[in-house]
């Protein structure tokens, strides 16, 4: 079956590896906050200075918030530093990995997820940018397609990019594909056959041999 956003997110939790450090963007990437493997440890750094933190207590902390103002919660080694030394370390490249929705993914690892046109009314790319060129790796978690049936794997993008060629892994409600200095590379399918696949996607598909 194809998966939902938490399946979507639990499907990612997966692959991250023991000791990464973990930025997790705005939208369906928090979720990989409730997703991680039992026993793993990740360490997970938000933009507004918040490092190795896990899911909100019951009830939640109103001080203790992500990047997407959602609750987190304070576990042993949580540590709160400054905004810029948190800035500091994702431009240094010290974190592992960044989970980024988007709008739009090329071919070549492109991103797009602040806005969607020119005159889009978003204030600005903001720590996305960063992200995108900083982390060590980027993957996207999004849905395949648009509410309306448009690929979101493009050729090129059609949106205002946020960083270029800094894609190297899309998780779908659909595949996991990789992005690879040859093309895209279908490592794992949900609920669909590579013809089907395919069709949703504007960008030519292989899969893993």
């Amino acid at each position: 079956m194809a998966l939902d956003r938490k399946g979507i997110a639990a499907r990612l939790g997966q692959d991250i590896e023991e000791g990464w450090v973990v930025n997790l963007g705005i939208g369906m990437p928090t979720l990989v906050t409730h997703a991680l493997p039992a026993g793993r440890e990740i360490i997970l750094q938000s933009e507004n200075g918040v490092i190795g933190f896990g899911p909100p207590a019951d009830p939640p902390d109103p001080w203790m918030i992500n990047a997407s103002k959602e609750p987190i919660g304070a576990i042993p080694g949580t540590a709160i530093v400054h905004h810029a030394d948190s800035f500091a370390m994702i431009r240094g490249g010290h974190v592992d990995l960044c989970v980024l929705g988007a709008f739009e993914v090329a071919a070549n690892g492109d991103l797009a997820n602040w806005a969607t046109s020119s005159n889009d009314l978003a204030p600005a790319v903001g720590g996305a940018m960063d992200l995108a060129v900083g982390a060590k790796q980027v993957w996207v978690t999004m849905e395949h397609s648009t509410r309306d049936g448009r690929p979101k794997i493009v050729e090129r993008l059609s949106y205002p990019p946020t960083g270029l060629g800094c894609v190297r892994r899309i998780y779908t409600n659909l595949a996991v594909i990789d992005v690879t200095a040859s093309g895209l590379v279908v490592t794992e399918m949900f609920g669909c056959d590579f013809a089907a696949l395919q069709a949703q996607t504007a960008a030519p598909l292989r899969l893993a041999s």
